[in-house]
């Protein structure tokens, strides 16, 4: 392994590196690998890193965790995530703490959760048809936040509290430069976790004094014991639930937003869905049912795999290490690229074109190589909430196209990248009642495509 030479790139500035460029330009990985191959290095924040892409450089980086590769996030996640979160604890801690954690997401929990879903979905499309034309992607965050509230920590309206105020500010902060100034995106991110948390130790205490810990996620956490028989620890606490209400918030948002503007934009493809459900109206929902809809199925998988909600994961290098023909040095850290791999024309056939057949049993594209469609990331530390979003996504499109229609406004389409993906103008559209005859209306062509 010494005769290996590290891969192909440029480190730059000592600290900075490119930080600024990774954190500004949506396509910095792009003209990377264009320049230098499926594998290149820089420096973020600080550290050396190296880009992966593909199904392979995926393969081998969620297999050998704890082996060859540690969990690693930039410094300013790190921060205000919190030291006991789930996302940050390693080894042992993290199984044991991943599989208490789990419990709010079983499938009899799941079941449980349907008919908030549903009745928060409704008040939410209602509230959609009376306000005619809206900037959508703003109202889908307040819309998830509502859920993640009521779901996981027992809390109504939460997109209205001074919780979800907080929770807004503290995410915008979430990829920046970690300088902790009044006026910068991550001193106003780490002032409002301080509050998160207090306000959460409110809600804990409360829970902790009224004897009834609840069916939610919270509850499991209050009633969850260690190997040794003990609670969890109040600051613990915090942080685990901080870390929840994020994945079920963020990345639900993201991909939520991106259903409407894709279906938007290929209303072939949305008339089809809505075909799809006109076999379900009346019917009431539940796992069971939503299992049946299987192009549904085909179309979230493919929204997932054109616009991804994460790009990618940061990784340490534990022990020294190779892969394709490179040496990875140990403590240098690694981001195996979701979205590129996603786009790779040797794993997806014409991957530019939104095209949900692609995951039909016919052809099952996905599943010619192990790790090529990951959305939700894989091996140990695969998303713990992945059944919980895709239950979430799936009854949000349901009720969406049972009853309901929706069109593009002229706007800027371009994909902001951070913290999520999302339209940079916020996907604005006329939303309304399904027509009687449930024909989607066009695109207006004079409307810029994503």
């Amino acid at each position: 392994m010494s005769s290996l030479t590290t891969p192909p790139g440029q480190l730059r500035l000592p600290l900075l590196g490119e930080t600024l460029a990774f954190l500004r330009d949506p396509d910095f990985a792009k003209k990377r690998h264009r320049q230098y191959g499926p594998i290149f290095k820089t420096q973020l924040l600080g550290n050396p890193t190296v880009f992966l892409k593909g199904a392979a450089a995926n393969d081998f980086v969620l297999s050998h965790e704890n082996q060859f590769f540690v969990v690693s996030w930039p410094p300013s996640v790190k921060r205000l995530l919190g030291p006991l979160s789930l996302a940050l604890q390693t080894g042992a801690l993290h199984l044991q703490r991943r599989k208490l954690l789990a419990q709010a997401f079983q499938p009899r929990a799941l079941a449980g959760y349907v008919p908030v879903l549903a009745a928060i979905s409704e008040q939410y499309l209602e509230r959609w048809v009376a306000l005619e034309t809206l900037t959508w992607y703003p109202e889908l965050r307040n819309y998830t936040f509502d859920i993640a509230g009521k779901l996981l920590i027992g809390l109504d309206d939460a997109a209205q509290t001074e919780l979800g105020h907080w929770f807004a500010t503290w995410c915008e902060g979430l990829f920046s430069l970690p300088l902790r100034l009044p006026w910068t995106r991550f001193g106003k991110a780490f002032r409002c976790r301080e509050q998160l948390l207090t306000g959460l130790e409110t809600l804990i205490r409360e829970r902790q004094q009224a004897g009834s810990q609840g069916s939610d996620a919270l509850g499991v956490l209050l009633r969850a014991r260690d190997e040794d028989g003990q609670p969890l620890g109040l600051e613990e606490l915090k942080d685990q639930v901080l870390l929840l209400l994020f994945a079920g918030h963020e990345t639900l948002t993201s991909a939520l937003a991106s259903f409407c503007l894709l279906l938007a934009q290929h209303p072939a493809v949305k008339d089809r869905a809505r075909a799809e459900q006109s076999q379900f109206r009346g019917v009431p929902l539940s796992l069971e049912t939503l299992k049946q809809m299987t192009y549904l199925e085909q179309v979230l998988k493919e929204v997932l795999r054109c616009i991804a909600p994460v790009g990618g994961g940061f990784r340490q290098v534990l022990q020294s290490c190779e892969f394709g023909g490179f040496l990875l040095p140990q403590g240098w850290s690694v981001l195996y690229e979701i979205n590129l791999t996603h786009q790779d024309s040797e794993l997806f056939l014409a991957p530019e074109q939104f095209d949900p057949g692609r995951f039909s049993p016919e052809r099952a594209e996905d599943k010619v190589k192990p790790f090529s469609h990951v959305p939700f990331g894989g091996g140990v530390r695969e998303c713990l909430g992945k059944e919980f979003a895709r239950l979430e996504l799936k009854l949000f499109a349901a009720k969406l196209l049972q009853g309901y229609d929706w069109s593009l406004l002229p706007q800027d389409l371009t994909l902001v990248t951070v913290p999520t993906p999302h339209p940079k103008d916020g996907l604005k559209v006329r939303f309304y009642r399904q027509p009687l005859q449930g024909l989607s209306a066009a695109t207006d062509s004079s409307v810029p495509m994503a």
